[in-house]
C-alpha cells in the first residue's frame, strides 16, 4: 500500500466495487449516504467518513460515483458538508458519475477555483466489469488530471478513451455511449418481438444476426438476456431514463428519444428496477 490517500464518495453496486479495487492503492476513505453500504469496505480495510468533506479532507484523489447531477450536487456542493469543502489545494477530484455536461463544467469551476484539478470519467460498463476492472473509462481534462489519474484508472477499467480536455467532454461522451447502447437494447426487443409474431423462432433469428457483422458485441449480448428472461438489474431502466433524458438534450435526436420513450413506458408500467433488457417483456403501446 502506498501513501496516496483516496477518498471514494457512493458505495452503490458500481461504486462499491470500484472502490474495492482501490483499497490495495493507498489509504481508502469511503462515504454514502447508509453507513450499511460501507460497511464491508471498512472490513476490508477503507475508513469510514460521516459526510463527503470529512472524505476529502487531506485526500490526494477525491472520487465520486453517484446516481445523477442533484446526487453529485449533494455530495460535492453541498454549503455544509460537501467535499469541495474539504477539498486541499492541488488535489484531485474524479467525477465518475453520469451527469450532464453543464453540472460537469460547474464542478470543474469549483474544483479549479479551490486550486484543485478536475478530470471527468463516467464509465461504460456493468457490475461485473467493475469488480473485474475491466470498465471503459471515458476521460475527459487536462493532460495533467489524466496523467495523475492514470494509475487508478487502469485499475478500474482495461481502457481509458479520452473524449477531450475538458470534464465536459467525458459527459458528452458517456451520454452518447449510452444512447447508442440504449437505442439498440429497443431495437433488438422490437426485432425479436416482432420475429416471434411472423413466425420465426426468436433463438434462431439470434443465432443468424450474431453472426453478421450488423450485430454488435453489445446488442447481442442484451438478445441473449432477453432470450433467458434474465433481467437482473445490470443497468436499471429507471437510470436508463435520465440518461437518456440527458442525452436529449445534447441536440435533436428522434432515435434516441423513441427509445426512451420505451424504456419510460417500460418504468411507467413497474419495470423501473429491472435491466434495460426488460422492455423485450413490454409491447410498444399502439398508436
Amino acid at each position: 500500500m502506498t501513501d496516496l490517500h483516496i477518498a471514494f464518495l457512493g458505495l452503490g453496486a458500481m461504486g462499491a466495487r470500484m472502490a474495492a479495487r482501490l483499497l490495495a492503492q493507498g489509504r481508502v476513505t469511503v462515504y454514502n449516504r447508509t453507513r450499511a453500504r460501507a460497511q464491508p469496505l471498512v472490513a476490508a480495510g477503507a475508513t469510514w467518513a460521516a459526510t463527503p468533506r470529512a472524505a476529502a479532507a487531506d485526500a490526494d484523489v477525491v472520487i465520486s460515483m453517484v446516481t445523477d447531477d442533484e446526487a453529485a450536487a449533494a455530495v460535492w456542493l453541498d454549503p455544509t458538508q460537501g467535499a469541495l469543502l474539504g477539498l486541499p489545494p492541488g488535489a484531485l477530484a474524479i467525477e465518475c458519475s453520469t451527469v450532464t455536461p453543464a453540472f460537469m463544467a460547474r464542478l470543474a469551476q469549483a474544483v479549479e477555483a479551490k486550486g484543485a484539478l478536475l478530470l471527468g470519467a463516467p464509465v461504460a460498463g456493468s457490475t461485473p466489469q467493475a469488480e473485474a476492472g475491466q470498465l471503459a473509462v471515458l476521460a475527459g481534462g487536462s493532460e495533467a488530471a489524466l496523467a495523475r489519474a492514470r494509475p487508478l484508472l487502469d485499475v478500474l477499467g482495461s481502457a481509458v478513451l479520452v473524449a477531450g480536455p475538458e470534464p465536459a467532454h467525458a459527459a458528452v461522451f458517456k451520454l452518447l455511449v449510452n444512447g447508442l447502447f440504449a437505442s439498440q437494447v429497443a431495437v433488438m426487443a422490437d426485432l425479436l418481438r416482432a420475429a416471434a409474431t411472423a413466425g420465426l423462432a426468436p433463438a434462431h433469428v439470434v443465432a443468424l444476426l450474431t453472426r453478421m457483422p450488423v450485430t454488435s458485441p453489445a446488442a447481442a449480448a442484451a438478445a441473449g438476456l432477453m432470450l433467458a428472461g434474465d433481467h437482473a438489474p445490470r443497468f436499471p431502466v429507471d437510470l436508463v431514463v435520465k440518461d437518456l433524458r440527458y442525452a436529449s438534450a445534447l441536440g435533436p435526436q428522434p432515435v434516441v428519444d423513441a427509445a426512451r420513450a420505451r424504456f419510460e413506458d417500460a418504468a411507467a408500467r413497474g419495470f423501473g428496477g429491472a435491466n434495460l433488457t426488460v422492455v423485450h417483456r413490454v409491447p410498444a403501446r399502439e398508436g
